[in-house]
């Protein structure tokens, strides 16, 4: 099941299952991007729903109960300065990407999942490296990383068997999410775009996150945090 399948590196994960010959669940908002993929693909089939919503995860958990939970949703942070925020804007991430991993993680732990079940959070690298252009986004992020490692902790102490890990993008110019980042950045750095990204170094692509994910849910790690970049996983 890959929640935040429609678009980005939730795409390129959903794809990456589907060729590892894999039944997917793909749950987002919106699933109108993905009707051609799923008119193609018998394997996969479509939940359209917010993310967010307790309700949702409680259901969609119950009635597919996925041996593998891709937890890709998330909201796009507005771009400014800290005094240009306001509460609400600040907190925008708090309220989507953070909640919906709360909500995701407590019902896959109450239901519980099967044991051997693997739970994946993407977080994101500005929990390591800040993000001073997008409110709380930073925060919101490494928060989704300290739960994953909660619900790992909690899932050992009652014997679950459920792994719960968590992979840290690096920021990338390769989704709709990190292409408008980048060139803020670029304009607060005094350089062109261009010369922004060539020195981030490899992209991390859809199809870089999606060989990482099928690389954790083929994996025997049971808990623990990786950064993605565009060569791969390193173990943080």
């Amino acid at each position: 099941m890959v929640v935040g399948a429609s678009r980005g590196l939730g795409r390129g994960v959903t794809e990456a299952f589907l060729a590892a010959g894999w039944r997917v669940v793909a749950v987002a908002r919106d699933t109108g991007p993905l009707a051609d993929l799923a008119a193609r693909n018998p394997a996969l089939r479509l939940e359209s729903g917010d993310a967010s919503d307790p309700m949702l995860a409680g259901r969609l958990l119950e009635a597919h109960l996925p041996d593998v939970l891709a937890l890709i949703a998330g909201a796009t942070p507005l771009l400014r300065p800290l005094h240009h925020h306001t509460w609400e804007t600040f907190s925008l991430n708090w309220n989507s990407d953070t909640r919906m991993t709360f909500n995701w993680l407590r019902e896959a732990l109450l239901l519980p999942l099967r044991p051997g079940s693997r739970v994946i959070v993407m977080s994101s690298g500005a929990a390591l490296q800040g993000s001073p252009l997008s409110g709380g986004y930073a925060g919101a992020k490494a928060a989704q990383r300290f739960m994953a490692d909660y619900a790992a902790e909690e899932s050992q102490r009652a014997g679950l068997g459920i792994a719960v890990l968590s992979v840290l993008p690096r920021l990338t110019p390769a989704t709709e999410l990190g292409r408008p980042a980048v060139a803020a950045y670029a304009a607060r750095a005094g350089v062109s775009e261009a010369e922004y990204v060539a020195g981030m170094g490899e992209p991390v692509t859809p199809d870089v996150a999606g060989a990482a994910f099928v690389e954790l849910a083929a994996g025997d790690a049971d808990a623990g945090a990786f950064l993605l970049t565009g060569g791969g996983l390193k173990p943080l």
